[in-house]
C-alpha cells in the first residue's frame, strides 16, 4: 500500500527543489554580464543617448569635456522627471569648455561638481545609470568631434564593476581620497593602469595592435619595442604628432609597424586600445580613457577596462586592422 503522506511529502520536496532550481536559474539569467561595444564615428551616439534616457532613478556621469547639447538636454530632462542626476566635470584643463554645460545643468536641477584638483586632469568618461549599467568610453561628449574621431565605448552591467565605479564616483563627487576597487576588469588611473597595460604588452606572444592619441610614456614605448624584438608582430596606429617622434623612431627601429594619419585627415585617432594575441586562446584587450603618458597613467583620474569577450575582440580587431591599412607607413 502506498503511504499517501510519504507520497505527498516527496512530491512537495520535488516541487520545492524544482522551484529553487528554476529561481536560481532565473537569477543567473537576469544577472548575467553583458557588454556591448560602440564604435565611433560609424555608430553615432544613439546608444549613449538611449542609456541616459533609460534612467529611472539615478545618473552619475564623469566627463572630461561636455559640449554636446543633446546630451546636456537629456540630463536636464532626466532631472525634471525626478531622476537624481550628478555630473563631475574637469576644471583643470577644460573648465572654459565645460562652463556652459555646468551653468545649464546647475540651473535645471542637476547636481554638478567641478572635479577634484588633486588629479592633474579628470580625464575619465563614464556614465552610470540606476547603479546597474555603465558606459566606459574613450570619447568625450563633444559633438564637434563625433564625425571624425575614432573612439569606442563599452556598455556593461557587471555588478562588481558598477559597484567599484559608483564608490569612486561618490568619493570624487565629495573630493575624498579613495583607492579604487578593481571590480572584475577595471583599469584605474592613478591606481593600476600602468601595471595592467605593461602586463598586457609584456605578456603578448604573437601579436599586438595599438591605437592611442599619445606615445609619451617611456615604459609603454619600451615595452612595445621589447615585444617587437622578441618576435611579436606589433602594429601601432596614431594621428601624426611630432611630439612623439623620439618614441616612434624607437619603435620603428625595434621593428614595430607604424601607420599614421595627418592631423587634417578625415579620421582622427582618439581611441585608446590595445589588443593582444588576437586569434589565440589568451586573446585580451584594453579599452579606456588612458593615454600613453605618465600624466594619464599616474596623475589623472581615468578609467578603462580589460576585455576577453570574443565578439568585442573581433570587432576591435577589424576596426584597428582597417585603420592601420588606411594610414601612411611611418
Amino acid at each position: 500500500m502506498i503511504n499517501r503522506n510519504s507520497f505527498k511529502n516527496s512530491a512537495l520536496t520535488l516541487m520545492l527543489s524544482s522551484f529553487v532550481l528554476l529561481s536560481a536559474n532565473a537569477v543567473e539569467a537576469t544577472t548575467s554580464v553583458t557588454r556591448t561595444l560602440v564604435t565611433e564615428p560609424s555608430q553615432g551616439l544613439t546608444s549613449i543617448y538611449d542609456l541616459i534616457n533609460s534612467a529611472k532613478k539615478t545618473i552619475d556621469m564623469t566627463m572630461y569635456e561636455l559640449t554636446d547639447t543633446t546630451a546636456e538636454n537629456l540630463l536636464v530632462q532626466a532631472a525634471s522627471n525626478g531622476v537624481t542626476v550628478r555630473v563631475i566635470l574637469d576644471q583643470d584643463n577644460e573648465k572654459s569648455n565645460n562652463q556652459a554645460a555646468y551653468t545649464l545643468l546647475a540651473a535645471h536641477g542637476v547636481q554638478v561638481h567641478w572635479a577634484n584638483t588633486a588629479y592633474t586632469y579628470t580625464h575619465k568618461k563614464t556614465i552610470t545609470v540606476d547603479g546597474t549599467t555603465a558606459a566606459i568610453m574613450t570619447l568625450n561628449l563633444s559633438s564637434q568631434y563625433y564625425s571624425t574621431s575614432r573612439d569606442f565605448a563599452v556598455i556593461e552591467n557587471d555588478a562588481n564593476d558598477i559597484k567599484a565605479i559608483e564608490a569612486v564616483f561618490n568619493a570624487d563627487f565629495a573630493n575624498k581620497a579613495i583607492t579604487p576597487a578593481l571590480g572584475d576588469d577595471l583599469v584605474w588611473s592613478p591606481t593600476n593602469s600602468q601595471s595592467v597595460l605593461l602586463a598586457l604588452i609584456n605578456g603578448a606572444k604573437y601579436n599586438l595592435k595599438v591605437e592611442n592619441e599619445e606615445m609619451d610614456d617611456t615604459a609603454i614605448a619600451a615595452a612595445l619595442a621589447s615585444a617587437a624584438k622578441r618576435g611579436v608582430q606589433v602594429e601601432v596606429t596614431m594621428t601624426a604628432n611630432s611630439d612623439y617622434a623620439t618614441e616612434l623612431n624607437q619603435l620603428k627601429t625595434a621593428g614595430v609597424k607604424i601607420a599614421t594619419y595627418a592631423a587634417t585627415a578625415p579620421l582622427y585617432i582618439h581611441a585608446k586600445v590595445i589588443i593582444a594575441d588576437f586569434g589565440y586562446t589568451a586573446a585580451k584587450a584594453y579599452m579606456g580613457s588612458e593615454n600613453f603618458s605618465n600624466t594619464s597613467l599616474n596623475k589623472n583620474r581615468e578609467l578603462g577596462l580589460t576585455l576577453t569577450d570574443s565578439d568585442i575582440l573581433s570587432s576591435l580587431n577589424a576596426t584597428l586592422t582597417s585603420d592601420f591599412k588606411g594610414g601612411t607607413a611611418y
